[in-house]
């Protein structure tokens, strides 16, 4: 059994002597010595960097075999994601995804402008151009970045909605060109329809599907025109974006309590959104990593010793944690700018669990123009502390499954005000309760944290401090396990059944969930719950590995017992 990096109070292997102790958020399993990487942690060396040039020439030049399940389109949680070198991700496979999300448009009646956004993955910029070439071909009106640069996820999802608004017809939609946190040597290609959100299951079948179908047909069906033929018109994503801030974050009193923050973009798509947000709101911030290199060589590298801009993760934001004494808060964005990482000088890089709680309690108490009867959105496999917040709140939890396109339809209606996931992604209402962002807004959640300590005189760790003295200190975890494809389908159809036991490390079993509670929509999985802890069970929607999460509030003893009674569960399935 393989396991690897999961999220826990637990400590994992020492960090080198390059950089100080870390407060880790991972735990591996005690069967596998060398799950962490020795040079976790510490500076990328030339030889651990993607050749930038030879990922380019296989976009161009490889060719996928649609007969080979790993090669053709998949949309997971979000989007089709691979590397040109596997030939996963080429040319070939966002032409044809391209043109499918043309067909699929026209379809839904959606006529109005595509905001085409894209990250700094080197991967992002050719599969931007062909983009680019079949949606102009096809008369869609795109609407690329006037400044020509990069542009984060939660700007294109912004863009929408503020489109959008008050409009019945000639609806806009868009596509985020990003693998997100993934290596360099991927790419991603992701869909978001006029709600502003990620593509729902029904959209991504039809799109990936009929991909398939002009993959099998070489491209037949496929229209396009030269790049430099290409009509498109531009919108100032940027400008949009950071001149919006204050009504969702509030900035002033950020600047008026002198908060030292820092943002470290990882070389991601926002590196000039920091800039722009601290020039305009005259903030003491500083960028303090304003490097773009597609192959991302300033980075340190991740657990396993990838380079991987994952800021949730203590290795890939080493650097930064490193450097957390000189800023009252510190904060991380991945690659597209929609996940968060939180660095104090109490605490060091905080679980996004943690952050979720403590952004949840604020929020909800200090925003007197959110809908009372707006519910707290989390997904299935997020920390249970976020519903005894949700209860001292007095409000509503929608729990959910993992993925951010279950709580697109209440950010925009307002009967959710906060959703999150477990994995660092969350957004929010603006302060008069209408939607700012449907996708994953990295950005206002590190703003949050500059206003959170600004407005109570506390970081967000040690108010999570203050919410483990009311509520309970939990262990959490999750672990990947490598699994074949057949194993994976027999996990994802886990039942009630399939758990005989009555216990789950010596406490009465009160649920055993096959569907959301929030939603009713199937988890993919199996999630079994006592009063003091929990485990779920389920497969990747993108690799060949099946997750296993965990927590007590009992502590680590008690966790790893839901752990190892949980696996139980996973074999007995597999038999």
């Amino acid at each position: 059994m393989t396991a690897r990096r999961g999220c826990g109070r637990l400590h994992a292997a020492p960090a080198p002597e390059e950089h100080p102790a870390l407060p880790c958020t991972q735990l591996f399993d005690a069967e596998d010595d060398m799950a962490i990487h020795p040079r976790a942690g510490t500076p990328a060396r030339p030889e651990d960097l993607v050749d930038v040039p030879a990922l380019l020439a296989a976009y161009a030049d490889r060719h996928p075999d649609p007969s080979v399940a790993e090669q053709r389109v998949a949309f997971g949680t979000s989007g089709h994601r691979g590397s040109a070198f596997s030939a996963t991700f080429n040319d070939d496979h966002i032409a044809a995804t391209s043109q499918a999300i043309c067909e699929y448009r026209a379809q839904q009646g959606t006529d109005g402008p595509l905001f085409l956004g894209k990250d700094t993955h080197a991967l992002s910029d050719p599969a931007w151009g062909t983009a680019v070439e079949v949606f102009a071909a096809n008369g869609v009106h795109v609407l690329v970045d006037a400044r020509d640069g990069w542009t984060p996820t939660p700007a294109v999802s912004h863009a929408i909605l503020t489109y959008n608004e008050g409009r019945d017809s000639g609806l806009a939609d868009g596509v985020v060109v990003t693998p997100s946190h993934n290596p360099p040597s991927d790419g991603g290609f992701k869909y978001n329809p006029p709600d502003g959100g990620p593509a729902g299951t029904a959209a991504t079948s039809w799109i990936a599907n009929r991909a398939n179908e002009l993959l099998e047909a070489k491209l037949q069906g496929v229209r396009r025109v030269p790049l430099d033929r290409a009509e498109r018109g531009t919108y100032d994503f940027l400008d949009a974006y950071v001149s919006d801030l204050e009504s969702v974050v509030d900035l002033d009193a950020i600047r008026s309590a002198g908060v030292v923050l820092a943002a470290d973009p990882l070389g991601g798509a926002a590196v000039h959104y920091w800039g722009a947000i601290a020039d305009r709101y005259k903030l003491d911030l500083t960028v303090v990593n304003p490097d773009v290199d597609p192959a991302f060589g300033f980075m340190t590298l991740d657990w396993d010793g990838k380079i991987r801009m994952d800021c949730s993760s203590p290795y890939a934001m080493a650097s930064l944690v490193g450097r957390k004494d000189e800023f009252t808060i510190a904060t991380g964005n991945d690659a597209d700018s929609d996940r968060h990482g939180i660095v104090t000088r109490d605490a060091g890089l905080m679980n996004p669990n943690h952050y979720l709680a403590v952004a949840i309690g604020y929020l909800y108490a200090h925003r007197s123009g959110w809908p009372g009867g707006a519910a707290v959105g989390k997904t299935a496999v997020s920390s249970s502390m976020i519903d005894r917040v949700a209860g001292d709140l007095g409000r509503e939890l929608l729990e959910v499954p993992v993925g951010f396109k279950w709580f697109v339809p209440g950010l925009r209606d307002g009967s959710i005000a906060f959703g999150g996931e477990e994995s660092a992604g969350a957004s929010f209402l603006r302060t008069d309760g209408r939607p700012w962002s449907t996708d994953k807004d990295g950005i206002i959640m590190c703003l949050l944290a500059g206003e959170i300590t600004a407005v109570t005189g506390q970081t967000p760790s040690q108010r999570y401090a203050e919410l483990t003295a009311r509520f309970g200190d939990p262990a959490y975890a999750r672990t990947d396990v490598a699994c074949s494809r057949e194993d994976k389908a027999k996990l994802g159809k886990l039942s009630a059944d399939d758990v005989a036991a009555t216990e789950l490390a010596g406490e009465p079993i009160t649920a055993r969930l096959t569907t959301a509670p929030g939603n009713g929509e199937p988890l993919g999985g199996l999630k079994v719950v006592t009063e003091n802890g929990w485990f779920a069970a389920r497969p990747s929607g993108t690799e060949d590995v099946y997750k296993v999460y965990a927590e007590s509030f009992l502590g680590p003893d008690h966790l790893a017992r839901i752990q190892e009674e949980a696996q139980e569960v996973v074999r007995g399935a597999l038999a």
